[in-house]
């Protein structure tokens, strides 16, 4: 099994930043990318940022130019490093990976969750 701990969310201005962290453990073999995903209220859960192994990144439109995302592949960590962060920025915010497994093929893992609050 996989565990994913999070850790860096809370209650920011707009116009302030927040760095979160994702550390990864546990039966990690082949990892083909890590990420964050985010499910304000009402809406369904999208994709903010990723980043594979070999370091290529896809954004959102909604947060180009803002957030930045980053990884330490020794610790099997990943980072979003949120600039500018408005009001449409609140919600929950996960952590995602993605590995290839030789017995089952491709399998997600996800954490518990860590939430953001941009205040106007």
């Amino acid at each position: 099994q996989v565990q994913l701990v999070e850790s860096g969310g809370g209650l920011v201005q707009a116009g302030g930043s927040l760095r979160l962290s994702c550390a990864a453990s546990g039966s990690i073999f082949s990892i083909n990318h890590m990420g964050w995903y985010r499910q304000a209220p009402g809406k369904q859960r999208e994709l903010v940022a990723r980043i594979t192994n070999g370091a290529v990144t896809k954004y959102a439109d909604s947060v180009k130019g803002r957030f930045t995302i980053s990884r330490d592949s020794a610790k099997n960590t990943v980072y979003l490093q949120m600039n500018s962060l408005k009001p449409e920025d609140t919600a929950v915010y996960y952590c995602n990976l993605n590995q290839f497994l030789v017995a089952s093929g491709w399998a997600d893992y996800w954490g518990q969750g860590t939430q953001v609050t941009v205040s106007s």
